[in-house]
């Protein structure tokens, strides 16, 4: 039975999308398939690579947006995202979707056709970068003959990459949103994540039907895209929120086989 697990963008929110993993695994859910945007393509890409989730954790809490050495230059953003490949490439170290441990599908927008683009071949790096790449703060990356951005401008939660595959799918969504108030908005990027969120969260809810499970923790608004300060208070609430999701009724469906025994 193929299980598949779809891991949507949320910038730093994306580390629920580990302590998810780890609450599956526990319950003896292995994905085979893994499609994800955003940071969801990162976690999804370190998890494919065999990666287990205090590895995957510990990369996180390394990675420094806000160093001056990353910063673009002569390039329509803020931050240069190709200068972080060294740092990716310090975990994936044969960069190529082949050497991939399960199945992975990433997201990124065609910034000049406009179109999505799904990656599940050839280099593997620059394609989590593109996908992970906010527009307005991360530089669009090239690739080949074109430049992308973030998956998540046209696709934050993308199921259909594993529809035809998987028997099972399970999502996990980070990008939940409650009534704000105006002072939430101190600076322009708090607009931006807003209006951003607004628009993709309105598509993804109606994308949950066709998942069997969706793990998508509410308390999560309050953590910014780009807050690094509580990485373990986000990943406790992807793991606390999964093993209250993991009812015996709903291991029954994602685990048939019991129903044998």
């Amino acid at each position: 039975m193929n299980i598949g697990l779809v891991l949507s963008g949320g910038g730093f929110r994306g580390v629920a999308h580990v302590g998810v993993i780890k609450a599956l695994e526990e319950a003896e859910i292995f994905p085979t398939y893994i499609s994800g945007t955003s940071a969801g393509a990162i976690v999804g890409a370190l998890y494919a690579y065999g990666y287990n989730w205090e590895e995957i954790l510990k990369f996180y809490e390394s990675i420094q947006i806000l160093d001056i050495k990353k910063y673009a230059l002569g390039k329509p953003g803020f931050i240069d995202a190709e200068k972080f490949y060294s740092k990716f490439n310090g975990y994936l170290k044969e960069d190529n979707f082949s050497a991939l441990k399960k199945k992975l599908a990433v997201t990124a927008t065609d910034l000049l056709n406009g179109n999505l683009k799904i990656f599940k071949e050839g280099e593997l790096i620059k394609p989590i970068l593109a996908s992970a790449a906010f527009p307005g703060v991360f530089a669009p990356l090239k690739i080949k003959d074109s430049y992308y951005i973030d998956g998540g401008a046209l696709n934050n939660f993308p199921v259909e990459a594993l529809v035809s595959s998987c028997d099972i799918i399970i999502g996990s969504y980070v990008n939940g949103f409650d009534v704000a108030a105006i002072d939430d908005f101190k600076y322009a990027y708090n607009v931006l994540e807003r209006a951003f969120k607004l628009k993709s969260v309105k598509e993804d809810y109606a994308k949950f039907d066709s998942c069997d499970l969706v793990i998508s923790p509410r308390e999560l608004s309050k953590y910014g895209t780009f807050n690094t300060k509580h990485l373990k208070e986000i990943f406790k609430i992807g793991y606390d929120t999964t093993k209250k999701k993991l009812t015996p009724n709903i291991l029954l469906k994602l685990k048939p086989e019991l129903k044998a025994t």
